[in-house]
């Protein structure tokens, strides 16, 4: 792992004299609910396009719940593994292991608990693939991105961004026991939807990365060429979510949506690539999430409307 030592935070204290509801607070934020909630908004509509209308209620609950508790196990582990570059980026030195609400340790066996109650519960209340997918990204999250590729290639969100694309598997594989092409197909459109997402991000922080040793794209190359892979990849997004919309068998809402969301995601990234600013890239970087919001929203409304 890195040889970057984890300063003593300003704010670090025993976990022991801390109340029981910083405490708690705590153990949410390991989990990193603004993540996951992403994470959410990408299955539920995954699964309304699998059942041609709503599933069942039940399978709804326990698919959002056992996907919950295996991408707060995931992102737990990653807090774990990434608490000494956590304590040099000023971005990230307020989370709880860096400030000592949370022990390593205790961080450790609460992620762990988490993937195991994850496993379970989808294996029970749902089915077998969907537990074995849930985990298997947890698992390509931690080994292969954080473990291996964030601290030694650029390229690091580009492969690492699979985990976050497993979800709409999981909620298919909830609904139909199974994946086809149509699921692949949004597996790949989130897949090349991470590195713009996150790079736009990343524009903003790269000095944090730097200071951590951490190649992230927009760190260790001009920014010149991270917004011309933005643009490329925004393009794939564009394109891909039209692909979708074949496989799928998708009806007019959804196809009038893609289309605009996506013209406006290339328009953005374009203004990126033309003037690269701070300011910009934060504008591409907060439209990404409006985007996944309204395209997966779009493409529910879609088939509850016209099948």
């Amino acid at each position: 792992m890195s040889a970057v030592a984890p300063p003593v935070s300003p704010g670090a204290v025993s976990p022991g004299a801390l109340s029981l509801g910083r405490r708690l607070g705590g153990f949410v934020a390991l989990t990193k609910p603004r993540i996951i909630e992403l994470l959410l908004v990408t299955t539920l509509p995954t699964m309304i396009v699998a059942a041609r209308g709503m599933p069942r209620w039940s399978l709804m609950v326990a698919t959002l719940v056992g996907g919950t508790l295996a991408a707060g196990g995931a992102n737990a582990i990653n807090m774990f593994v990434d608490r000494d570059i956590d304590a040099v980026m000023l971005r990230t030195r307020g989370r709880p292991l860096v400030t000592g609400v949370i022990s390593p340790g205790t961080a450790l066996v609460f992620a762990v608990a988490l993937e195991g109650v994850a496993f379970t519960e989808l294996w029970v209340a749902v089915n077998l693939l969907s537990a074995v997918l849930a985990i298997s990204a947890m698992l390509f999250y931690v080994f292969v991105y954080t473990l291996w590729l964030k601290r030694t290639s650029k390229q690091n969100i580009v492969i690492g961004g699979a985990a976050g694309a497993v979800p709409v598997l999981v909620g298919w594989a909830a609904v139909r026991d199974s994946v086809g092409w149509a699921p692949v197909v949004l597996f790949v459109l989130m897949f090349v939807w991470t590195p713009p997402h996150f790079w736009a991000l990343a524009i903003r922080y790269r000095d944090d990365y730097r200071s951590a040793n951490v190649p992230m794209m927009p760190a260790v190359t001009t920014f010149k060429r991270t917004a011309t892979q933005i643009l490329g990849y925004s393009l794939l997004v564009a394109a891909v979510s039209l692909v979708f919309g074949w496989t799928a068998g998708m009806g007019p809402l959804y196809w009038i949506s893609a289309v605009a969301l996506g013209a406006v995601f290339c328009v953005l990234a374009y203004e990126l690539w033309r003037r690269p600013t701070e300011v910009a890239a934060m504008r591409l970087f907060h439209w990404s999430i409006t985007y996944v919001t309204l395209l997966f929203a779009a493409m529910a409304a879609d088939q509850l409307i016209f099948h």
